[in-house]
């Protein structure tokens, strides 16, 4: 496991969720303050404010890599396309490691309470979750697509 990963796991630990923490291990690459990257990111855990749908890593992906990667010009047609093939590249690989997308569909068999509330986080909390180590291989896959785009060494 990555320097990065391993960075980005230990936030979870710490009790960031999953997209703050996958935001946090690029935060020396990105042009944002701390405080800006985890609001930003602070929407997307437990699958979207805990609905459970994308993946709260999966969130922090496209976030750093619209920071890294990203257009700003409304007419930018191609670095559109370019990106969004990068996206779907990505979700293929994160799909193919896990299994799928979907929060719910990576919790399930994991005994976890519904609604806006966040769960506690207790030893019990950490134990029973894939997110921990979804942290650390979102890190490392995005780690290597940013390497492969001169975006970091």
């Amino acid at each position: 496991m990555s320097d990065r990963a391993v960075k980005g796991k230990n936030y979870f630990l710490e009790g960031y969720n999953c997209s703050q923490s996958v935001a946090l291990a690029f935060a020396d690459i990105v042009n944002v303050d701390k405080e800006t990257l985890l609001k930003m990111a602070s929407c997307f855990g437990g699958g979207m404010g805990r609905l459970r749908e994308v993946c709260g890593t999966f969130s922090g992906i496209l976030l750093i890599e619209g920071l890294t990667l990203g257009y700003s010009s409304p007419d930018a047609k191609k670095s559109k396309t370019e990106l969004y093939a990068k996206i779907h590249m990505l979700a293929d690989e994160f799909k193919n490691k896990n299994g799928s997308l979907i929060c719910r569909d990576l919790l399930k068999g994991v005994e976890h309470t519904d609604g806006a509330v966040p769960e506690e986080r207790t030893p019990e909390y950490y134990k029973k979750r894939p997110c921990p180590d979804l942290v650390a291989s979102a890190v490392e896959m995005l780690e290597e697509h940013l390497k492969g785009y001169g975006v970091i060494n």
